[in-house]
């Protein structure tokens, strides 16, 4: 199982702005601080906004925070919002159910449902806080050297 480049992004951004706690992270310094594009970050905010993870301000001091506690944002559920795509086979795809000619008698779909549902629910044990448990060391590899 693979997360998206999206996915991947939207929780580095969120680590970022954990880090920055007490401070607004901009769309420029999420971009400059892991080498991703301006409009990736941009569309990545703007869902992680819309989910409720993040509170954008616009303008002149404007910028990104959390919009929760790190504690309260499981990384579990970041990855249900963000991932568009999580089947890992098509029989598990909603939209292509029937597609396979043994779809409905095959075992292998509960077996992959069930992987899938224990992925997320090791994903749900964990939040952001515990992500940024390390702070030192992150800020350290993340702060460019003078």
């Amino acid at each position: 199982m693979q997360l998206s480049q999206f996915t991947d992004y939207a929780l580095r951004t969120l680590i970022l702005a954990a880090l920055n706690a007490g401070r607004r992270t901009t769309i420029e310094e999420v971009a400059t601080t892991y080498g991703i594009s301006k409009e990736h970050v941009r569309k990545v905010v703007h869902q992680l906004t819309r989910l409720g993870f993040l509170e954008a301000t616009r303008g002149r001091g404007g910028g990104l925070r959390l919009a929760m506690p790190a504690e309260a944002i499981r990384i579990g559920d970041v990855v249900r919002g963000t991932e568009t795509g999580f089947a890992m086979a098509e029989c598990l795809r909603r939209d292509r159910q029937g597609a396979c000619p043994i779809d409905g008698i095959c075992r292998l779909t509960g077996m992959l449902r069930g992987a899938s549902n224990a992925f997320l629910a090791e994903l749900d044990r964990h939040t952001l806080a515990d992500a940024v448990a390390n702070r030192p060391a992150l800020l350290t590899r993340l702060t460019p050297a003078a």
